[in-house]
């Protein structure tokens, strides 16, 4: 499978696995038509590298005020993806996205991939830029879950939240042919490792998918249409990004371990953990389920909306809006995922109730 037929498959919620459960989107088009990805051709950042001791993370922030606003990606997806969002924020208080470590201008981070892991990576950067808490947290797909642990490490330093289609506990994804399983239920009980910014000489180990000399052009796939909705720097952008070999080894690290978090989440009650931070929780209409599964398209859907109320349930100061969309919100909705954003950093300015 190439490197476009991933990232298209992972933009949808079911697709952990790199498994797709409901179609996704596979139309071409003209932004551009080879890129090369060895160093020569990176482009600049539009932000700023910020040196963890050994790695650096891409961190791109806009715009004045507080509560500063902290965006945390989906699978597959870079800083540069948001910028549709990013641009709205920043017109009524500081915004920041970011790419995870191997994703994009981001280095090869520690090993495994866990959620502490990337919290910690995301705090320290941070931390060096200045940039001052209590943040509201947005979290989609993937990023969804990684944001409600870091404000579970990070009480102190979380406002607010908004999850955007996000990932849920025992949330049922396809595995090949008819086959599903639910996002908890392949733990092995493992020992979550404790995170660190040290870097030893396996984390550095290169992929063995960068066998190609530095400025080797690769054959490019073209660009999904999801992206079109892109300015063109953007789209150029991920077209750059997504054939970078480090991302499939920080996502496959990733998955890995999710579940040991979601499994965790299913074992104990998850009411009330946030507290009473304001909460949005964005959720599309329609799952898109099709039968023909292990299990029944009524019965997905189901579990799929209840498991989007369960997420409304973890703050006591919380709200669902439905939006009539797809998956792939901060490329369909960016005006209504803004809209989201605005509604709680307002209510943060004035107390914390939505």
């Amino acid at each position: 499978m190439n490197r476009t037929t991933v990232n298209a498959a992972v933009k949808t919620l079911e697709c952990f696995l790199a498994i797709v459960v409901c179609g996704c989107l596979s139309a071409g088009s003209d932004a551009a038509s080879s890129v090369a990805t060895g160093p020569a051709s990176r482009p600049e950042p539009p932000g700023q590298l910020v040196d963890l001791g050994g790695h650096k993370l891409h961190v791109n922030c806009t715009g004045k005020g507080n509560p500063v606003v902290i965006v945390e990606n989906g699978l597959g997806d870079f800083s540069f993806d948001w910028i549709l969002v990013q641009n709205r924020v920043a017109q009524f208080t500081r915004v920041c996205t970011y790419d995870r470590a191997g994703y994009a201008w981001s280095d090869r981070g520690p090993q495994p991939r866990t959620f502490a892991q990337i919290n910690l990576e995301l705090h320290d950067a941070l931390a060096k830029l200045g940039e001052q808490p209590p943040f509201v947290l947005v979290g989609h797909s993937y990023g969804g879950p990684v944001v409600r642990n870091f404000a579970l490490t990070y009480s102190q330093q979380v406002a607010g939240m908004v999850q955007v289609d996000a990932a849920f506990e025992g949330e049922r994804v396809g595995i090949g042919g008819k086959a599903t399983m639910r996002l908890g239920s392949d733990a092995k009980a493992t020992a979550i490792p404790l995170s660190r910014e040290e870097m030893k000489s396996s984390d550095k180990a290169v992929p063995a998918q960068a066998s190609l000399a530095p400025g080797s052009p690769q054959t490019q796939q073209p660009l999904d249409a999801m992206y079109n909705v892109l300015p063109p720097r953007e789209q150029k952008l991920q077209l750059w990004a997504q054939d970078l070999p480090e991302i499939n080894d920080a996502e496959d690290s990733q998955r890995a371990w999710s579940g040991e978090y979601f499994a965790k989440w299913l074992a104990q009650p998850q009411a009330g953990v946030l507290g009473a931070i304001p909460l949005i929780v964005l959720t599309r209409a329609e799952g898109g389920y099709s039968d023909g599964l292990d299990v029944p398209a009524a019965q997905l859907e189901k579990e799929r909306k209840d498991g989007q109320a369960g997420l409304v349930q973890l703050s006591t100061n919380a709200k669902q809006i439905i939006l009539q969309c797809g998956h792939n919100m901060d490329l369909e909705a960016p005006a209504e995922v803004a809209a989201a954003i605005r509604h709680v950093v307002e209510a943060v300015r004035k107390g914390g109730k939505l």
